[in-house]
Formats: C-alpha cells, structure tokens, sequence
C-alpha cells in the first residue's frame, strides 16, 4: 500500500511542514508499525517528530545533511535544531558517508547510536554489467542528473565546449529534468551547435549506459552518496566526479575512474582529456573493476541486511 504525503522538498514554510509532521503522525496512528523507517531529510526530521509523539520506534537514514548545514546563519541554527527533536528518539540512525557522520556527531545532533552503510546501495540485478560500447573513434559521456547548478551542469557544459573542439569526434549527452529557464535555453543552444545530446528527463537510464563509455558526475551538492555513480559502475562504466563526500567514496582513482576538485572546469577537462586517451582494453578494465568494487562494497543487500539486524533488536 502507498500513501502519497507530497511536500515541497527545498521548502521553508514552517506551516507546512506542521502539516506534514501530523500527516505523518495520523498515518502511523491508523497503520500501527511496529517500528518506521525514514529516509531524506524531512521524512527524516518530521516523521522523526510523528514518530515521538506516536511512540513508535524509529531507524532513520541520512541521504544528506542538506545545503542548509554548509551555511552559517539562522537557516543553519534553525535546521540543527529541528535535526536534534526530529532524531532524538531514534533507535539507529544510518549514514551514508563520513563526513555527514563527523558532522552530527560534532555538533552533537544524534543521540542515537550510529553506523555507516554504503549510501541506498545499488540493485545489481538490475543494473547488470552491461558489455563494454565496441572500439570506435567516437568517445561518449554522458552526464545523470537533475540541471542544476551545484550538480555540476556548469563543469559539464565548459568541458564539453572544450572537448569537443579538441576532438571533434567526442559526445556529450545529458539526462535530467530542466526547470530552470536560464539552463533550458543554454541546453537547446548547445544541442542545436551540436556540443551536447539533451535527452531531457527518463525513467531507464540503462540503455543510455549501454551505448556511453564513461560517466561524468561533477556534483558539489551535498549528497549522501550519489546512485548515478553507484548504477553506472554497477553497469560497468568508469566514471569521472568530485572529491565530494558521497562521490568520492566510490572512486579509486585511477582504477575505475577520476576525481577532480568541485567546481573546477580545468580539472575536469583534464580527467575526460585523459580518458580519451586512455587504450581501449584499459577502459573496459576500469568497467569491470567498477562492476566488482560495487559487488563487494555497495550491494544493496548490504543495506537491507543492517535494516534487518536493526530491526531484529526492537
């Protein structure tokens, strides 16, 4: 059974989320679980709350503290707080990388005890290792995301210009929904000069991985650890991202992929300038090293297995 509770994700409005901390609460008042397991942040926070008030246990797990914890200020203050009511009852609280860990446990934001898991791990069964695009001249990247700006749609654009006048023979294509009417008209110019392939948004990324050599996350968003990179290594494909916490993690460099610094196009340019370079047989090397990093470290059965351990103690 699915029961929708829609809420705007990067909204503010204190009486809103009132209104979807006693949504919440009314749903595990008439449903009775024996324990709720939330996931990103408000669920996290006001499901946290409804979950007090209903005495019912709670495992939490942090997707990403959010751009609000990265910002000194009041937003800052005010978003710690309400990470201090919202998991203060919480059985366990699960995290996804490092640094959101140190950052909790710093400013002392979780009293709960606490256990690193390899973000929402990936579906191998699903995400099968794919055959590696047969040798050609033509080199392919493709970007997954939403457009935005901290994702690094502005990296991946400068690197494409770049790239792509340096060798001719390069692809650059882009999935992800577009809200922003500044990136919507950027992309339909770069598509109509040839730079990009904007394929806008899709439900099956897959047989887009089919067909590209490497995958380019050049995220500075505050992730919790980025699915992209996990399925596209589990398809087989080297990658290129930040050394952003959540994306770096998955990365030995060199092995099957780059890191660069965030935000920087020259780096960038000089990681997919490399790969291009890089012979055939080394590429199809770093996929199926990137298919066997995600077997032993990023399994989803890894994540649903600490769920059930957890859930066996309440």
């Amino acid at each position: 059974m699915i029961l929708p509770t829609a809420f705007k994700r990067h909204g503010t409005n204190p009486f809103a989320d009132l209104i979807l901390m006693l949504r919440y609460y009314h749903i595990i008042r008439k449903l009775r679980p024996d324990v709720v397991l939330t996931y990103t942040i408000k669920p996290n926070l006001y499901g946290g709350m409804a979950c007090r008030l209903s005495h019912t246990p709670q495992i939490a797990n942090i997707t990403g503290l959010g751009i609000a914890t990265e910002e000194s200020g009041i937003l800052r203050t005010i978003t710690s707080v309400l990470y201090k009511i919202g998991l203060k009852k919480a059985k366990k609280v699960f995290f996804q990388n490092q640094e959101n860990l140190d950052f909790c446990e710093r400013h002392q934001l979780v009293k709960a005890p606490t256990a690193l898991i390899p973000g929402s791990g990936v579906n191998l069964s699903r995400f099968n290792l794919l055959p590696y695009p047969q040798e050609e001249d033509t080199s392919r990247f493709i970007f997954i995301s939403r457009i935005q700006r901290r994702k690094g749609i502005e990296q991946y654009l400068d690197a494409a210009k770049v790239i792509k006048s340096k060798y001719p023979n390069t692809e650059f294509h882009i999935l992800g929904s577009c809200e922003n009417n500044k990136y919507i008209s950027k992309l339909n110019t770069l598509s109509k000069e040839g730079i990009i392939n904007y394929h806008g948004s899709v439900s099956d990324i897959r047989p887009f991985l089919s067909y590209t050599h490497c995958t380019v996350h050049p995220s500075f968003y505050p992730e919790g650890m980025s699915n992209v990179l996990l399925e596209s290594c589990a398809s087989g494909r080297p990658v290129i991202t930040t050394d952003r916490s959540g994306c770096k993690e998955i990365v030995d460099e060199g092995k099957n992929g780059f890191i660069v610094r965030q935000q920087n196009t020259y780096d960038l340019i000089e990681a997919i300038e490399r790969f291009i370079l890089l012979p055939y047989q080394e590429k199809i090397g770093m996929g199926l090293y990137a298919r066997q990093k995600m077997e032993k470290e990023f399994s989803r059965q890894i994540v649903i297995q600490a769920y059930k351990d957890e859930i066996d103690k309440i």
